[in-house]
């Protein structure tokens, strides 16, 4: 009786830790934005209405969900890019590199950018992309160009190829432990049947990695959406994204009020992507067995 008694403390002081964790700095947290969402500006402080003016002003205004149309566009093409070029990598590493050693070297050059600063990384593509940045002066040295242009930089082309670079390493890993679960068996008997390279990717390798592309997506996605310092360093004016919005209304407009109700969309449009794409992954591997 008192091994169980002991057991079932110390099984509510493991869990316990986690929940209070969770309930303290997430839950309680969402709480307080969601109140504030209903909130009224009146300068110098906010006053509680429990209106949706808020969200009503959101709706209504066009410079709103136009923004969360452009994030949302940024965020599926950062997706669709990081997709295209980790998926042929991440295939490379696991099936074309022979050597566990030089296959553990090659992946870990690709996480190791994660250990460096976000903010150094997003840097360094504004001065890639700069008037005076490499890519400029490369094609005034060719000749291509006579001067330097500032097409590279601030626009959507600059955001996209920034944030892309960011998160190729969250699309890699995901891919990369779902393409090395793959049964090599599964691949040789398709050879043996006498179906091509072609078909045996189309048909066997690409569907049993669905749920790494799934999740590799849902995390670009869904990192993209809560990106703020990308678009200040390399968006420019036409770069806003609903994070920057967000960010904004917190800081110089203090409108804590509006910032909270865009917020509380923004979590809202996150937890339906993370709800589709476990739908889907679970649906993907239903049909797989």
């Amino acid at each position: 009786m008192r091994e169980t008694t002991r057991r079932q403390l110390t099984a509510t002081a493991i869990v316990s830790a986690p929940l209070m964790w969770t309930l303290v700095f997430l839950f309680i947290p969402y709480l307080v934005m969601f109140t504030y969402s209903f909130y009224l500006k009146k300068f110098p402080t906010f006053v509680p209405a429990f209106e949706f003016v808020n969200y009503l002003t959101i709706i209504s205004d066009p410079q709103y969900y136009q923004v969360l149309l452009r994030t949302a566009k940024i965020a599926l093409t950062v997706a669709v890019c990081s997709f295209l070029i980790a998926y042929p990598l991440t295939y490379f590493l696991v099936f074309k590199v022979k050597s566990a050693r030089l296959r553990s070297i090659l992946y870990m050059a690709v996480i190791v950018p994660l250990w460096v600063s976000y903010l150094l990384r997003a840097y360094t593509w504004k001065t890639i992309l700069g008037n005076e940045g490499i890519l400029n002066s490369f094609l005034v040295w060719s000749g291509i160009l006579s001067q330097p242009t500032d097409i590279f930089l601030y626009n959507q082309f600059s955001m996209v190829v920034t944030l892309t670079y960011i998160f190729v390493p969250f699309m890699v890993m995901p891919l990369y432990a779902s393409l090395e679960k793959i049964p090599r068996s599964m691949i040789e008997a398709s050879k043996d049947l006498g179906v091509g390279p072609l078909r045996t990717f189309w048909h066997v390798t690409l569907p049993l990695s669905m749920p790494g592309v799934i999740a590799g997506a849902t995390f670009t996605i869904c990192l993209t959406f809560g990106d703020f310092v990308a678009p200040f360093l390399v968006g420019g004016p036409n770069g806003a994204m609903i994070a920057t919005i967000i960010q904004s209304q917190f800081g110089a407009a203090l409108n804590w009020p509006l910032g909270a109700a865009l917020s509380i969309i923004m979590l809202i449009i996150v937890l339906t992507i993370i709800s589709v794409s476990d739908r889907l992954e679970r649906a993907g591997r239903i049909d797989l067995n």
